[in-house]
């Protein structure tokens, strides 16, 4: 009887999706939604075993530097690839069918593994020189800690890069719900090395689990997407226009992604510049925002993707403005109230989630104020990602680099002038200020892109 209701309960719900793309795009928010939530909880849990362990630490310090160019590593090229490629992967899938697609894949997989096999080079032969400057504040012993930890997580680029790309492609072909969780393993990873090895080894253990759980999360991707019958292997097919599209469309994405991932290097390199632990609250302060933004942003940028790309495709301008305009609306409503509760509450939630062994009651307070001046870029950061996913399903990448490049220099900017006043919590605030520009820009930017797009069609 059971089973009968639930097969029931699956029919209605994929009979009612089919209606609409708006529908649609529910379903997969739903289905995204629910799954990364469980990755950030996790990850939550994670970070309280990370905080007992070390609370605002030198040695929390070395690693949150360490990690910060093998981050923004993957996001350059990982990250950037995705956007690049899966409008160009489903206009060929929808146009020419699954063999050229897969063509497709396979040859963008040679170049991806190729650039990040050679960044992981660059980077490590340029180590001495960039820890140095994004660490201006540490002494000599947290230092060599520093760039011993940076050895060990430049193993994790090709790893996340890899995994990345194979999700974002598991998006493609409608299978979100995997590519969602997979996340889950960095963070058991992660915890289960904190709590097994952190009194052992210090902070070389989040170095263990970090590892650990990009092998892990590659490994269930890839399982993922073989089962739905693409190949995993990389193999080039030589310069197709496809490729030369896609590639044509990575470069200025490279280069957005450069000057926005960016601003996480100056926020970290100016924290570094300010007291002992003043890197570590930063990154505390900064959990609960990326927590939202984590489950809001990653469940919209998602789903939305692959349905604006196939809308673009078929050149549906009204649809695809409405359906912009609409979920632009539910957003704003979904998340102002939540932000405005969290910013009020802030210093019990910092209490709740990680007061307890190394972390103190002073800690909290600091970390209290750094949050509520992230929070506050949360409705604006999560309706951004509509017009972003949206330009790159024009295939308008330049824009980004243009947007990134205004983003960075108020940043700067703003980071250095409210440093100077408030202290490591005017470094939150110059971020939230910045996606309030970044906004108005992306919104800008779509509705005018649309309004041209309409107009040529006509």
């Amino acid at each position: 009887m059971m089973k009968s209701a639930v097969q029931v309960g699956l029919n209605w719900w994929s009979t009612w999706q089919e209606r609409s793309v708006n529908r649609r795009i529910f379903a997969a928010m739903v289905t995204v939604g629910g799954c990364t939530t469980l990755v950030k909880l996790t990850a939550a849990v994670k970070e309280m075993a990370v905080a007992y362990q070390f609370g605002t630490s030198d040695e929390l310090d070395a690693f949150l530097i360490a990690f910060v160019l093998p981050a923004f590593a993957v996001t350059l090229i990982g990250g950037s690839l995705n956007g690049a490629l899966i409008p160009t992967y489903i206009q060929v899938r929808e146009q020419e069918g699954q063999p050229a697609a897969q063509r497709l894949l396979s040859s963008i997989m040679v170049v991806s593994i190729g650039f990040l096999v050679v960044l992981s080079m660059i980077l490590a032969l340029t180590a001495s020189y960039c820890l140095p400057l994004m660490a201006s504040g540490f002494s000599a012993e947290k230092m060599a800690v520093t760039q011993s930890l940076y050895w060990g997580l430049l193993s994790t680029l090709v790893l996340s890069g890899v995994a990345t790309t194979w999700g974002a492609i598991l998006n493609a072909e409608h299978r979100f719900a995997l590519a969602a969780v997979a996340p889950v393993a960095t963070s058991i990873a992660t915890m289960v090395a904190v709590i097994v090895m952190a009194k052992y080894w210090g902070s070389y253990a989040l170095v263990a689990g970090i590892v650990g759980g990009a092998l892990l999360e590659a490994g269930v991707v890839g399982w993922g997407l073989k089962r739905t019958g693409v190949s995993l292997l990389p193999r080039w097919y030589g310069a197709s226009l496809a490729i030369k599209q896609v590639l044509q469309q990575y470069a200025p994405m490279v280069a957005a992604a450069f000057l926005m991932s960016g601003t996480a290097v100056v926020g970290q390199s100016m924290a570094a510049m300010l007291g002992p632990g003043d890197v570590s609250a930063l990154s505390y302060g900064n959990k609960i925002t990326s927590l939202i933004l984590g489950i809001v942003a990653l469940t919209v940028s998602s789903a939305v993707m692959p349905h604006f790309s196939r809308m673009v495709a078929r050149a549906e301008w009204p649809g695809l403005r409405h359906t912009l305009l609409t979920y632009s609306r539910w957003l704003l409503i979904g998340t102002l109230p939540v932000t405005v509760a969290l910013i009020y509450y802030s210093e019990p939630v910092v209490a709740l989630l990680f007061q307890r062994g190394a972390f103190s009651a002073e800690d909290t307070r600091l970390v209290g104020q750094i949050q509520a001046m992230y929070l506050l870029q949360v409705p604006l950061y999560v309706v951004s990602m509509l017009f972003a996913r949206l330009i790159s399903a024009l295939k308008e990448i330049k824009w980004f680099m243009w947007g990134n490049a205004i983003n960075l220099s108020m940043y700067i900017v703003l980071t250095y002038a409210l440093m100077q006043r408030f202290g490591v919590a005017g470094i939150a605030l110059a971020t939230s200020l910045m996606y309030l520009i970044s906004c108005g820009f992306l919104l800008w930017v779509s509705l005018r892109l649309l309004q041209a797009r309409a107009a040529g069609r006509q």
